[in-house]
């Protein structure tokens, strides 16, 4: 037993081998192409759309470190068998390990955004993996023939010792380079010539516990498909705008930032986001007006029906060519909150199209804008069966007091944020107490039609388990709807609802 356990550790340190100085390799090239990465890109892929809206639901921000977790274990399992055949036949156990390194590698040249430079990391793995194995068994053996027993078992543990130095060294090596490399480049923003009103003062310090009126850059939401952050520089940025248009136009970021910047505060809203959940955020944003740019390239003759933008590495999202320029604030964004924008909010330059789910609005790290048709090119979302016109649908929030939280008897206030966006903004917030009447809350100021609000409600609770309800009216009228919906394939609707104690 004890022997087939050191086989298996055997095939498992190699594979931690491989596999660590391949991401080592990577993070200094391309952070996509580690293997394990590459490997879980491609699972996020080929899973299906009710499988990721169960996994965001489940496991939130921690979805994608679980996916690569699992994706781990599973290699290190198969590593482990490759150890235990090693111990018959060495050539079996290694071919095991290339064949991973070789999924690996089919993962890495299908990526969008694939370059040649790309299959280096998974040309280490694929050589030092196996290489490792097989010096770990020739050791193995020769501790076995030998008969000076303490030199050779101290040859066996010194050659595990200075690969399991090399796996860490690997693994730790490359979170360093990786953190090295996404320290914020120093943009000097311009200042906008159309910029946004004073921003009102919220409730934040009015009503404990409710969402702040706007959320700073590190708590706003991040969902993607990404298990890296994209490394782009200003320097070799550059947005290209082709297709159906009068002329392919290039312009790099310079370019981009001598264009009239507009300022506005806008909400942005996950598909995924499910009734009363966390994906919905609202910034400050700074950019260009997307017709703008679109200007550039000539587009009044255009048959298209969608811009397809594309980021740094093959991502591509339809946005309907007709709701992106029908006067909203459509964006080309270089700064969020008055700073510019984080590598994990798409920098150099994002878009920004309000009223309109992330999915088909919100492209970060762009770098091209294609106007073309849904019946020529089918951007990713689009393949996955997901709706093309995906306008956000009126929510509110109960931010506080939370769901079973024990309250005191007397006054509760009941507060949360809600949206309405391109639809003239909140303009009533109603809750009910245990399916009563519905009673009108009290609105926090207003920061534009595409802007959250924040509300809240005094509540005089009597002792014993009672159920609370919100929904809003948006200004033009248009009610939240209250039938239940999951986000597939346009976004979640329903009531927030949740039950509280009273004691």
């Amino acid at each position: 037993m004890r022997t087939r356990l050191l086989w298996a550790w055997f095939g498992i340190l190699a594979t931690l081998v491989g596999v660590g100085l391949a991401h080592l390799v990577a993070a200094i090239t391309t952070p996509a192409a580690s293997p394990v990465l590459a490997v879980g890109s491609g699972v996020i892929d080929l899973t299906p759309t009710p499988m990721k809206e169960w996994a965001i639901r489940t496991f939130g921000d921690a979805d994608k470190v679980i996916l690569v977790g699992s994706v781990m274990v599973g290699v290190l399992v198969l590593a482990g068998v490759a150890g235990l055949l090693a111990r018959r036949r060495l050539a079996v156990g290694a071919g095991l390990l290339l064949g991973l390194v070789g999924i690996a590698a089919v993962a890495v040249v299908t990526r969008p955004g694939f370059g040649p430079l790309d299959v280096l990391p998974v040309l280490v793995a694929a050589v030092l993996g196996p290489a490792a194995l097989v010096l770990l068994a020739r050791t193995h053996a020769e501790a076995a023939r030998s008969s000076a027993e303490d030199g050779t078992r101290r040859t066996l543990l010194l050659t595990m010792g200075v690969l399991a130095s090399g796996a860490a060294v690997g693994g730790v090596g490359g979170r360093v380079v990786s953190s090295l490399r996404l320290r914020p480049e120093s943009v000097e923003l311009p200042a906008a010539a159309d910029p946004a009103p004073a921003f009102p003062r919220g409730l934040d310090d009015q009503v404990p516990g409710i969402t702040s009126f706007r959320t700073p850059n590190d708590d706003f939401y991040r969902v993607d498909t990404r298990l890296d952050v994209p490394i782009v520089n200003t320097d070799d940025w550059t947005l290209t705008i082709d297709g159906d248009v009068d002329r392919e136009v290039t312009i790099d970021f310079d370019e981009l930032l001598d264009m009239p910047m507009i300022e506005r505060d806008i909400t942005l809203t996950c598909v995924s986001n499910s009734v009363g959940g966390p994906y919905v955020g609202a910034a400050r944003w700074l950019g260009v007006r997307l017709t703008d740019v679109l200007d550039l390239a000539g587009y009044g003759n255009t048959k298209a029906d969608q811009i397809l933008s594309t980021d740094v590495d093959g991502m591509t999202i339809s946005t309907p060519l007709d709701l992106a320029t029908d006067g909203r604030d459509a964006m080309v964004v270089v700064g969020m909150n008055g700073e510019q924008l984080p590598r994990e909010h798409g920098f150099p330059v994002r878009l920004v199209i309000p009223g309109l789910y992330g999915f088909i609005s919100a492209t970060k790290w762009v770098t091209r804008l294609t106007l073309t048709t849904y019946d020529d090119q089918k951007a990713y979302w689009t393949e996955r069966d997901w709706a093309t016109d995906a306008p956000i649908k009126i929510s509110s929030r109960i931010d506080t007091p939370k769901a079973l939280s024990e309250q005191a008897a007397g006054e509760v206030v009941i507060g949360g944020v809600a949206w309405a966006q391109a639809r003239d903004g909140i303009e009533k917030v109603q809750v009910r107490i245990d399916g009563g009447a519905w009673e009108d809350a009290r609105l926090g100021p207003s920061a534009g039609e595409d802007y959250w609000r924040q509300w809240f409600f005094k509540w005089d609770a009597s002792p014993g388990s009672h159920r609370i309800a919100t929904r809003a009216v948006a200004g033009n009228g248009e009610a939240q709807v209250a039938v239940r919906a999951e986000p597939f394939p346009d976004g979640s609707s329903g009531l927030h609802e949740l039950i509280v104690n009273v004691s």
